[in-house]
């Protein structure tokens, strides 16, 4: 570790990509929890409309990233493709605050800010090339710092976000943060990440766009996805059903949602770097495995509590599990296609896709079924199901 830490600190492209990360991080963190909020009761959407904006824009995003991703490879270098994501994210979040309509929202949610999340994927392709020639537990400890990152900035964005808008009458200056920190982030990549020099780091054969979408849904890679997204959508299940049983079966408060929401991204910046240091000694294959099957057993626990103490006592076995769940995929992804930094690093978009699909399936069918607390239990045997996967996947593989 001491040997890791001044190889991230001295390597400019992967210092600068940790704190444009958080950029990243905090805009999504000032807008994703009242999106719902400025498009339904402030705009006038219909429920039915919001909900197919939202699914329409995850399928844009999940192709933007892997053409994107695709190109990037081609020129062998990120930077310019994500400058094009930031201004994408500027002029999005602005067009929202400046002109609050409904087909404004509609045009940037759909088209503008998709291609601005695609950003997300590059800056971790971005991280990959740099550390190209480190060892692989360190490549995994490098990532998993830069996604402590976007945790960090959710720990407490949202709600100093709130505190600042409380008085206000609409929520829509949460966009005006937003496109601020999109200028940062601009700002950052156009003055402070290295130039890269492409000809050494382009792809050696070029794909076409339909060819590197051949590639990702291939079954070899696919199969791999669904499992990881199986294992992920836990996590989106737990986002769903935690307010729901804070609030009904725990016999909570909205307060104590907000405040078990922090606790939980503190711990996960801690348990990132706590698996980060793990990885060196077991491979992604058990760590991650091992962080399921604990993420699953809070569900499990979840789905019995009764007091509000109950659920806080859980946030411990939630910040261990959800630390490895949102960390140690991201190496195992873009070892999928390890040649092409670019379009491995654009299935973590997919990942987030599939996932949050099949929470939304999980969710519908869980609650139809039982109870919020029933539905926990529903979360948790997917996440087993997913390991048991993608443990028949790679289970006889020495390492991943």
């Amino acid at each position: 570790m001491k040997r890791l830490i001044p190889d991230v600190f001295r390597n400019p492209a992967i210092r600068v990509s940790m704190i444009a990360i958080f950029t990243f991080g905090f805009a999504g963190a000032t807008t994703s929890p009242y999106q719902s909020v400025v498009g339904i009761r402030e705009l006038g959407l219909s429920n039915a409309l919001y909900s197919a904006l939202i699914f329409a824009a995850a399928t844009v995003n999940v192709i933007v990233s892997i053409l994107l991703g695709n190109l990037a490879d081609r020129l062998g270098e990120y930077r310019t493709m994500m400058l094009v994501a930031a201004v994408f994210g500027i002029i999005g979040y602005g067009a929202i605050f400046i002109f609050p309509t409904q087909e404004i929202f509609v045009l940037s949610a759909l088209l503008l800010l998709p291609v601005y999340g695609s950003l997300n994927s590059l800056l971790f392709a971005n991280v990959r090339a740099a550390t190209g020639k480190m060892e692989r537990s360190e490549v995994a400890t490098v990532n998993s710092g830069v996604r402590a990152m976007i945790s960090l900035s959710w720990v407490l964005v949202p709600g100093l976000t709130g505190i600042l808008l409380s008085g206000s009458p609409t929520m829509l200056p949460a966009y005006l943060f937003a496109c601020i920190s999109c200028l940062v982030c601009l700002g950052l990549i156009g003055l402070f990440l290295p130039r890269q020099s492409g000809t050494d780091r382009a792809a050696t054969h070029h794909l076409s766009y339909l060819a590197a979408l051949g590639q990702v849904i291939s079954p070899k890679i696919f199969g791999r996805v669904v499992a990881i997204a199986l294992i992920s959508s836990t996590l989106h299940v737990n986002g769903a059903i935690l307010p729901l049983v804070v609030t009904g079966a725990a016999h909570g408060t909205v307060a104590d949602v907000g405040i078990l929401v922090g606790i939980v991204a503190f711990l996960e910046v801690v348990f990132i770097i706590v698996w980060s240091r793990m990885l060196r000694v077991i491979s992604q294959l058990k760590a991650l495995a091992a962080g399921a099957v604990i993420y699953a057993v809070y569900l499990l626990l979840l789905a019995v509590a009764y007091e509000p103490w109950h659920v806080y006592a859980l946030t411990l076995i939630s910040g261990i599990g959800a630390a490895a769940l949102i960390s140690i995929p991201i190496t195992y992804l873009q070892d999928l296609i390890a040649e092409r930094p670019g379009l491995g690093s654009a299935l973590i978009s997919v990942n987030i896709f599939l996932s949050a699909g099949l929470s939304a399936l999980l969710f519908a069918a869980g609650t139809a079924v039982t109870t919020y607390s029933g539905t926990a239990l529903v979360g948790a045997l997917s996440g087993l199901i997913g390991t048991g996967w993608l443990l028949y996947l790679d289970g006889n593989r020495r390492s991943l």
